[in-house]
């Protein structure tokens, strides 16, 4: 344990403006008030503050931090108050106090609760000062230092396993990798007792067996780099236990099997030596393809700076090798700890930069379970977090997008989006959002969901937003078009249909109102007779098959064929009066019609063929087309419009392709002959609406 003045002078060592009085007093006032408290372990309760604050000068941070380090279990564990606290030592160590005071009280809570609420309250804290977050974090590496001490096996079970899953990874966002792997790596010695006891004996007997080979190759690499004019400190290690354990488990392979177990490090002397470095160790050495990370040019989100490799030493043995500058590997081992060092004078550009790359999760559930399971995944996946201009923040899934932020915003913001600046630039709104990015969302009268926006949207609010505004917009259409076709059937009816007909119609029919009549009858759901029947029950008894019916309802008359031979018009080419038709006679079938150009006559040459002709009184059938119209409010009401007015009744509508601003409809539509069906063809492409329309 440090005493009072090693403490002080290590502050001052780094920070010679730091008030020696005020960490006097903090050092005497935790000794005071722990008094005679005792640890697990058997030693003065102070002792474990008194190592945290120690922690936290090897990070070389301000006095502030130092205080709250000391103070941290007061509020917690003795009669002292915050009040106390803010009257001796200031408001803002107060707060600091205050907010690791809020983490600790979680522990008592149920375990699923305490570890959601723990995260919680981490993030609350760490939007405050992400000072808070580096205490508690050198706490929780203590208190794991004196795990062992602990009797009751089930608690230290509990203690390393939410080491594993919150703290270390927490430690691992901010860069603070030192806390991390010493974390992992007593936790694992708790979770795995005899995975931990059997690696570490395999390692110690490695040991004893290579004669000091790491020393060996960190020589060899330091020689190397030396020739090539390069000055370097180089450092080798095996790695630890834990990280060993996991490749084994992840590889799905034995201890003997894991080749790279030795890791080296080289410390150069600027970022041009890093990559001169790297050169010289893949021209001496083979290196493995796919294994080399270039993290300086493109750091990791949490300020991660290095260049990474493996490669293929003597005998085949693979070890891995990290280059970096001195700078580059004070602030990888402690991450944002360190960043926090140099940057303490400049509060809000520190605060903001964190703020925006590291946090992970949002406080967005009141529910203790939801909380944990979405927190926990977000810890191990990759996030981004995107702000409004107002300063608003919102977690994303990495790949998401300004239509995504938009309905994360709020659902009717996704609805009325028209397109978005990001840092204040217009962008398209399929462009990947980055951590810390602005995103204005800009918003458009009568605007709607486009149905290619399901092509690069990633979250599942998003998709099922765009997928109910899209089928409402299809919908409403289709009863547009059924609206149409509702005007000419209420025609051929020997009345006047009124809105009282037309309540009684839908009830007769079992619908729900107006909308719903409209949607049966544009989406083919109805017939025109069954609408009839259904407006003045009784009015179509006397109709004959020459009366005015839809074409769907005409008898077809084919010559050519023994009588009484049954027979069908092929789906595939959907022949109608007029063309050219052959038959194919298949045994114990109906005789196939088809048109005489149809593709899928070259898969019938083993049928018998038949040579046949429309009957003289042949009249109506169901023609397919292929409609592109432009992808605009209106154009599909103008298209079925089209249909309308050319007496032609669509039975079948399905959306094909969408290739804005096109979009392409396979339509099955009744038309008299072939004739008509060019009429109806004519028509659409004379239609300001219409892009393009072919038989098909």
């Amino acid at each position: 344990m440090l005493r009072q003045y090693e403490l002080v002078e290590k502050v001052l060592d780094y920070d010679p403006n730091a008030d020696e009085a005020a960490l006097n007093r903090a050092y005497v006032y935790t000794v005071q008030k722990h008094g005679s408290q005792k640890r697990a372990s058997g030693d003065p309760y102070f002792s474990h503050p008194v190592e945290v604050a120690g922690l936290m000068t090897d990070l070389q941070l301000d006095q502030q931090t130092i205080i709250t380090a000391l103070l941290h279990d007061t509020v917690e564990d003795t009669l002292a108050t915050i009040e106390d606290i803010e009257k001796n030592f200031g408001p803002e160590v107060a707060r600091l106090v205050d907010g690791v005071t809020k983490l600790s009280k979680i522990e008592a809570m149920p375990e699923d609760e305490r570890a959601a609420e723990n995260l919680r309250k981490f993030l609350l804290a760490m939007s405050e000062d992400i000072r808070v977050l580096l205490v508690k974090l050198a706490d929780r590496l203590h208190n794991m230092r004196t795990l062992h001490f602990i009797k009751k096996p089930e608690k230290r079970q509990r203690i390393a396993r939410e080491t594993m899953d919150i703290y270390a990874p927490l430690a691992e966002r901010v860069g603070m990798y030192e806390y991390m792997r010493e974390m992992q790596l007593l936790a694992f010695e708790q979770l795995e007792p005899e995975a931990f006891h059997t690696i570490t004996k395999r390692l110690e007997e490695l040991r004893g067996k290579d004669g000091g080979q790491v020393d060996a190759i960190a020589l060899k690499i330091k020689q190397a780099l030396a020739e090539a004019g390069l000055n370097v400190e180089v450092s080798g290690r095996e790695k630890h236990p834990y990280s060993i354990w996991q490749k084994m488990s992840e590889r799905h392979v034995s201890f003997e099997q894991v080749t790279d177990i030795m890791a080296f490090r080289v410390i150069t002397e600027s970022e041009a030596d890093c990559y001169a470095a790297m050169g010289v160790l893949h021209t001496t050495w083979q290196f493995l393809p796919g294994r080399f990370k270039d993290y300086i040019s493109t750091p990791k989100t949490n300020g991660y700076r290095s260049l990474h490799t493996s490669l293929m030493y003597e005998n085949s043995m693979r070890v891995e090798v990290q280059v970096r500058t001195r700078e580059m590997h004070r602030r990888n081992e402690f991450g944002l700890a360190a960043h926090w060092a140099y940057k303490q004078h400049d509060t809000a550009d520190g605060q903001v930069g964190w703020l925006r790359d590291l946090i992970e999760i949002v406080d967005a559930s009141h529910d203790a379970e939801e909380l944990l399971e979405h927190t926990r995944m977000a810890i191990y996946q990759d996030r981004i977090f995107a702000f409004t201009p107002k300063g608003a923040l919102f977690q994303l899934p990495k790949g998401s997008t300004s239509v995504d932020f938009a309905f994360a915003v709020h659902s009717d913001l996704g609805l009325e989006t028209v397109g978005a600046k990001i840092n204040g630039r217009h962008m398209p709104l399929r462009t990947p959002l980055n951590n810390g990015d602005v995103v204005e969302i800009i918003k458009g009268a009568g605007a709607e969901p486009q149905l290619s926006w399901l092509g690069f949207v990633v979250t599942g609010k998003a998709r099922a937003a765009i997928r109910r505004a899209v089928r409402m917009k299809e919908r409403a259409e289709i009863a547009d078009i059924g609206s149409k076709l509702f005007d000419q059937i209420a025609a051929k009816v020997p009345a006047r249909i009124g809105k009282k007909a037309i309540r009684a119609a839908i009830e007769r029919l079992g619908l729900e109102g107006p909308e719903d009549l409209m949607y049966a009858i544009g989406a083919a759901k109805l017939t025109d007779r069954e609408v009839m029947e259904a407006l003045v029950p009784g009015c179509t008894a006397d109709f004959g098959d020459e009366d005015d019916w839809s074409p769907r309802d005409r008898a077809i008359s084919i010559k050519g064929m023994t009588p009484g031979v049954g027979f069908e018009l092929a789906n595939c080419c959907h022949p109608v009066p007029g063309d050219r038709i052959v038959g194919l006679r298949r045994k114990g079938e109906a005789v196939l019609v088809h048109a005489i150009n149809c593709l899928e006559l070259a898969d019938g040459v083993d049928n018998d063929w038949l040579d046949l002709s429309w009957g003289k009184r042949s009249h109506g059938a169901v023609g397919q087309l292929s409609v592109t119209i432009y992808d605009r409010p209106g154009t599909l009401a103008e298209m079925a419009g089209v249909f309308a007015q050319n007496k032609s009744n669509v039975t079948s509508l399905v959306q094909h392709e969408l290739d804005h601003p096109f979009v392409t409809y396979h339509i099955e539509a009744e038309v008299q002959d072939l004739s008509h069906l060019a009429r109806i063809l004519s028509a659409l492409r004379a239609s300001d609406a219409i892009a393009q329309a072919e038989r098909v």
